[in-house]
C-alpha cells in the first residue's frame, strides 16, 4: 500500500455499504476477508450492513459481528424491499468521508479499496471500479450487458461507464447530493452517476462468488434496466408524443379516404368509419397531450 494514503489519512473515516439478503453462508469468509483488507487501512473504519428483510439467519449472525466489532454497524428491514432501498439506507446511515459500496459474495475485491483510496487522496471524488473483461460471463449476459450500457448513454443525459457496478468510492459531498435526490423508484447506477464531480477509474477482474447464489435473474435484471432507461431518459415520453402526432395525422387522412369513398361509392356499414377515425383521432390527441404533460 501506498504510505501517503496512510499519511494523509488522519482523522478521516471510511464506510463500507454492505447490502444483503440471505447472505448467511458469504458471512463469515465476508468479513474475514474485508477486515483483514482493512487493517492496513489507516482510517478510522465502519460497515454499514443492511438486512434486506433476510429469511435465514443473516441477522442472527450479522448481530454476533455487530456486538463484537463495534465498527460494524446494523440496519434491519421489516422485509425484503430490494438492493436499491437497501443502498438507500446506507447511504442514510455512512458517516465516512469516503464510501465505498460493495457486495457481500467478495465479487467485488476488497483489496481494490487501497487503490481506490489512493486516487481519492489524489483529489477524485468518485472513483470508479469497472470490470476489466466479462469474459466469464455467458454470451447472453454480455451482450444484453453491452446492449443496455450502449442503450442508456444515447437516450440519458446522465452517463454510466460501462462494465461498472455499484462497487466505487465516493466522496462525502457526492453522497450529500445524492442523499437529496427525491426518486422513490431508485436506480443506484443512474443516481451514483448524475452529481458529476471529478472521476477516475481502476480496473479489475471480477472473481467468482466466494459462497451462495446470484439473487438476480434475467427477468430481475430487464425489470432492472427497464426502470433505469425509465428514470433517467426522456425518450419514452417523446415517442409517446410522436406516436400521438402520428395516429392523430393517419385517423386525418384516414377520415379524409372515408368521406371521399362514402361521397362516391356509398356506405358499407353506416356509423362504422366516422367512430373509428373519431376514436383514432381522439386517443392520438390524448398521448399527445399526456406525453406533452408529463414531459413538463
Amino acid at each position: 500500500m501506498n504510505n501517503n494514503v496512510q499519511k494523509n489519512s488522519t482523522n478521516k473515516k471510511l464506510s463500507l455499504l454492505v447490502p444483503m439478503y440471505n447472505e448467511s453462508s458469504v458471512i463469515p469468509v465476508f468479513f474475514e476477508t474485508v477486515l483483514k483488507v482493512l487493517e492496513t487501512v489507516s482510517y478510522e473504519i465502519e460497515i454499514v450492513c443492511v438486512n434486506d428483510g433476510s429469511t435465514d439467519n443473516t441477522l442472527e449472525l450479522l448481530k454476533g459481528y455487530a456486538e463484537k466489532d463495534k465498527r460494524i454497524k446494523l440496519v434491519s428491514f421489516s422485509r425484503n424491499f430490494g438492493k436499491e432501498p437497501a443502498m438507500t439506507a446506507a447511504l442514510d446511515f455512512a458517516t465516512g468521508d469516503a464510501i465505498v459500496p460493495i457486495d457481500a459474495d467478495l465479487q467485488d475485491p476488497p483489496e481494490l479499496i487501497h487503490e481506490m483510496l489512493e486516487e481519492w487522496e489524489q483529489g477524485f471524488d468518485v472513483v470508479f471500479a469497472r470490470r476489466s473483461s466479462r469474459d466469464a460471463d455467458s454470451i447472453v449476459k454480455r451482450s444484453t450487458a453491452a446492449w443496455f450500457y450502449s442503450l442508456f448513454n444515447k437516450m440519458s443525459d446522465t452517463y454510466i461507464p460501462s462494465n461498472v457496478g455499484d462497487y466505487r468510492l465516493m466522496d462525502r459531498k457526492v453522497v450529500e447530493v445524492i442523499k437529496k435526490l427525491p426518486e422513490k423508484d431508485r436506480f443506484m447506477k443512474g443516481l451514483f452517476c448524475w452529481p458529476g464531480f471529478k472521476s477516475t477509474t481502476v480496473e479489475f477482474e471480477r472473481p467468482e462468488r466466494a459462497e451462495g447464489e446470484t439473487k438476480f435473474n434475467m427477468w430481475k435484471l430487464w425489470n432492472f434496466a427497464i426502470s433505469g432507461i425509465a428514470s433517467f431518459s426522456t425518450m419514452p415520453i417523446r415517442l409517446g408524443i410522436y406516436l400521438g402526432l402520428i395516429i392523430s395525422a393517419a385517423s386525418f387522412v384516414y377520415g379524409l379516404f372515408i368521406i371521399t369513398k362514402t361521397l362516391f361509392m356509398g356506405v358499407d356499414v353506416p356509423g362504422y368509419a366516422s367512430i373509428m377515425v373519431a376514436v383514432l383521432f381522439l386517443g392520438g390527441i390524448q398521448l399527445f397531450f399526456l406525453g406533452c404533460w408529463v414531459s413538463t
